[in-house]
């Protein structure tokens, strides 16, 4: 059985990252962007290759499917946010890039959010490290039992 303290810190660590969430949220509409353009737009340019990602690579990093991507990703294009391209290579892939737009407003909000999470790092850290070492020696203990 877990002790009492490991949920009030579980509670404090799930509270602290929906907290993150909602103002993460609150500053995507600040920047006239939806949540889910706003993590659309990292997406693409959090990806690693520099072709682009493509629509399902995308659809992995969001959690969606592939549909749902697609019509995020129209939506996107028709704000001027996002441009689609066919890869060099095989021209049935097509890759998503930023416009100047989008870039210039996922800069600003990245430079918010890192801002934002060196300021919760220690809440967050405070709340995990609580819960590492309860856990392992618990499990410790409980071996030694066995």
């Amino acid at each position: 059985m877990l002790p009492d303290e490991s949920y009030r810190r579980l509670l404090a660590l799930r509270t602290g990252l929906r907290r993150f969430q909602r103002w993460s949220e609150q500053q995507a509409a600040d920047a006239g962007l939806t949540p889910a353009q706003h993590q659309l737009l990292l997406a693409i340019r959090g990806h690693p290759d520099p072709r682009g990602p493509t629509i399902g690579e995308v659809a992995d990093y969001l959690l969606l499917r592939h549909h749902s991507t697609v019509g995020l990703v129209d939506r996107a294009d028709d704000a001027g946010l996002v441009a689609r391209e066919r890869d060099a290579e095989d021209h049935r892939v097509v890759r998503l890039h930023l416009t100047e737009d989008g870039a210039e407003r996922l800069e600003a909000l990245s430079a918010l959010h890192l801002q934002e999470i060196e300021r919760l790092s220690l809440d967050v850290a405070a709340a995990w490290e609580g819960l590492r070492p309860r856990h392992a020696t618990h499990g410790a203990a409980a071996e030694r039992s066995a």
